[in-house]
């Protein structure tokens, strides 16, 4: 991932041409949709809700979006101050949020997965072996691996630059709880902290020896599927016997890894729902109608944006929740 790319694709998710405006009142007019839609937030959910905003859009040419990234923390603070309509969260809602009136609807689903440079020289013996959870445990939270010699029982002394979450993120969320079996929260990593998962992509990139981490829509390039420039995917030794086991080898493509979620044979977390998020029930009939848009005829864009559809009972509890 070249810098130009990098800040194309920040600044898509952080700039409207219209603007970020406060939630308005929508309207119907003639019997069809009128009006503007607001949705920030994850970056892990971002390029779907843009798909679904155009699908949309050609069914109700009247309608507007004004979607932006930011990360799940800032898709919940926005929602919950009613600057949006909608938030973008990774991570599964917390109590206290419940409490402010948060409500999800879970829209899909994707995986986080660990990243580092293609042209670090331990890149093919790190494919071949696989890294073990409680490997990457001694990396991002108790620190005693410091080294890529220590990560690969060799001489080898060179450092390994470890990259983190600044924002608070669904990704840091999903990826904390598999690595400490649910015992940290994303504030217990540790690592050189990057803004958004544009950012680590890009951090990692040009680090020949770092690590990180990034939902799978920024660790692949949306049109080969193949991992994105600069980038490689390390493979997780899921049974702990020191080498990459061919049911274990599902990284090559994006369609492969998708295949591995939506079988579970790729473990959750890191892989985990994706939620739009409203402040209490929704009772603009806008809103509401995209929802139940995206929650039925747009879920023939989950597979095509490289995302994992749910269980058609899950989809129906979700439409429920609208009714």
């Amino acid at each position: 991932m070249n810098k130009k790319l990098y800040i194309a694709l920040f600044m898509a998710c952080c700039f409207s041409a219209q603007g970020f405006t406060p939630v308005s009142n929508n309207s119907t007019t003639s019997g069809d949709l009128k009006g503007k839609i607001t949705i920030s937030g994850a970056f892990a959910l971002y390029p779907l809700a843009v798909k679904w905003g155009e699908e949309f859009k050609k069914l109700h040419p009247d309608v507007d979006f004004d979607i932006q990234g930011g990360g799940a923390g800032k898709g919940m603070t926005d929602v919950l101050s009613g600057t949006v309509n909608l938030g973008m969260v990774s991570r599964e809602i917390s109590k206290e949020e419940s409490a402010q009136g948060a409500i999800g609807y879970a829209m899909c689903k994707d995986a986080v997965v660990a990243t580092m440079n293609v042209k670090n020289p331990y890149y093919q013996k790190i494919y071949q072996t696989g890294i073990t959870r409680a490997q990457f445990e001694k990396i991002w939270i108790d620190g005693s691996i410091t080294t890529w010699g220590e990560l690969l029982n060799t001489s080898a002394a060179e450092k390994i630059s470890v990259f983190t979450r600044s924002d608070a993120a669904g990704a840091a969320d999903a990826w904390v709880k598999y690595i400490s079996s649910g015992t940290k929260k994303q504030e217990d990593l540790k690592g050189v902290c990057v803004f958004g998962d544009p950012g680590v992509a890009e951090a990692v990139a040009v680090d020949k020896f770092s690590i990180g981490y990034n939902n799978i829509g920024f660790a692949y390039d949306p049109v080969t599927k193949k991992p994105a420039d600069g980038i490689g995917i390390v493979p997780i030794d899921l049974n702990g016997n020191g080498k990459l086991d061919p049911e274990e080898n599902f990284y090559s493509t994006k369609d492969k890894i998708t295949l591995a979620i939506l079988a579970e044979e790729y473990p959750s977390p890191p892989a985990r729902q994706l939620y739009f998020v409203s402040k209490g029930n929704i009772t603009d009939p806008l809103v509401k109608a995209f929802l139940l848009w995206a929650l039925t005829d747009g879920q023939k864009y989950v597979a095509e944006a490289g995302y994992v559809g749910l269980p058609d009972a899950l989809l129906k509890e979700q439409v429920a929740k609208l009714n």
